[in-house]
């Protein structure tokens, strides 16, 4: 996405005074500095606003906008909802993106489906989204409104592509073309996937979420993900889409300085210990903290009750060893992933030898980290 359109132009005009007056060239340079340093302090919208001022504004912005490539996030609970005409992250978002510093060019978001979205065969689940940041407490919301919207800005050296596949009942075939164009197949710089299957409660939603899956799961890359209840795109070739339609959406992140790593937490993870034991071996992965990112997608069997009448125990166990990294996801249908590492130099290692069956699991949570680089 670019930013400005004709921002990189700078012959347009007359070039005379910066040419023949040194000074004015000097005096110029010193004012583009000071307009830049006061714009550092207006959020992306703002930026947008007054990039029409003058051809100077307009290389400011640029400038400016080209250093904000920092994650960004806006997170709705328990505390935002109570307003019946909309739902809360719907609100939330709204207000926020004002205040954002960046330009997103990809965003990924999650609310529960109960009060989202009116899906009547998936009734009784609790859909909630686990949030956080790295100053606040990551929130396990299990019951009541809550969702997040990530956004993601343009980074150099990394490519993120939204991949969507729709259950077609007549031709259950993906050509090899369709997950090459998203960055799936022929892709040596690939290195995370997060994947969703949707529409879970229908017929047949599971074989193919794991059927696109095989497709990949060989390769060295992490996945993790999990089975939701509904889809809702703002991006979908068909919009809006089928309520009985089910598919397949993800993001594919590509890039060599791209880290990450995975851990199961399986039925036998139970209590704090036990858990705290799994985030000691996502620990041990070494990923870098700073511009990283976690994710928690978890059974919709666990939380609360599975912890004997005690809440937010992964949540809290995660933030006990990530402290300085946020924290989202969501209780699914369905867990996907395994314990895998992409180090430093970029070799995958598994802690065990792991087929395509072994992906999926129940009463399960995979945790995530994804480390984008260094921020510069």
């Amino acid at each position: 996405m670019e930013v400005v359109g004709g921002c990189g132009d700078h012959g347009g005009g007359d070039r005379r005074g910066s040419s023949a007056d040194p000074q004015s060239t000097f005096v110029l340079g010193n004012l583009a500095e000071v307009v830049e340093r006061v714009l550092t302090f207006l959020p992306a919208k703002a930026l947008l606003r007054v990039a029409g001022v003058c051809r100077l504004w307009r290389e400011c912005v640029r400038r400016v906008l080209r250093t904000h490539r920092s994650v960004t996030w806006i997170s709705a609970g328990l505390a935002d909802a109570g307003h019946l005409e909309e739902h809360c992250l719907v609100r939330v978002v709204a207000e926020e993106l004002e205040n954002v510093h960046i330009l997103p060019q990809t965003v990924l978001y999650m609310a529960d489906s109960e009060t989202f979205i009116s899906l009547e065969e998936c009734r009784g689940h609790k859909r909630v989204t686990p949030m956080g940041s790295g100053n606040n407490r990551p929130q396990e919301i299990e019951i009541g409104e809550s969702g997040f919207a990530l956004l993601f800005p343009q980074i150099e050296g990394i490519k993120i592509q939204p991949f969507h596949f729709i259950k077609d009942p007549k031709n259950l075939t993906l050509e090899r073309h369709q997950l090459t164009a998203v960055g799936l197949l022929d892709n040596p710089e690939l290195r995370v996937v997060l994947v969703f299957g949707y529409n879970c409660c229908k017929a047949g939603a599971s074989n193919y979420l794991q059927r696109v899956i095989s497709h990949f799961s060989d390769m060295n890359v992490i996945l993790a993900g999990g089975q939701v209840d509904n889809l809702a795109s703002l991006t979908s070739d068909k919009h809006p889409l089928d309520i009985d339609a089910t598919g397949v959406v993800g993001l594919s992140f590509s890039g060599h300085r791209i880290q990450s790593a995975t851990v199961l937490l399986n039925e036998d993870v139970n209590d704090e210990k036990t858990v705290e034991a799994a985030m000691q071996r996502l620990k041990a992965a070494n990923i870098p903290e700073r511009n990283t990112i976690g994710f928690m997608f978890a059974c919709v069997g666990r939380g609360f009750q599975y912890y004997r009448a005690k809440g937010n125990v992964e949540a809290d166990a995660f933030r006990k060893f990530f402290p300085s990294v946020p924290l989202f996801g969501f209780f699914g249908n369905g867990e996907i992933g395994c314990d895998r590492i992409v180090t430093g130099n970029f070799i995958l290692k598994k802690c065990n030898e792991v087929k395509d069956d072994d992906l999926f699991h129940s009463y399960t949570t995979i945790m995530a980290l994804i480390h984008l680089g260094s921020s510069k």
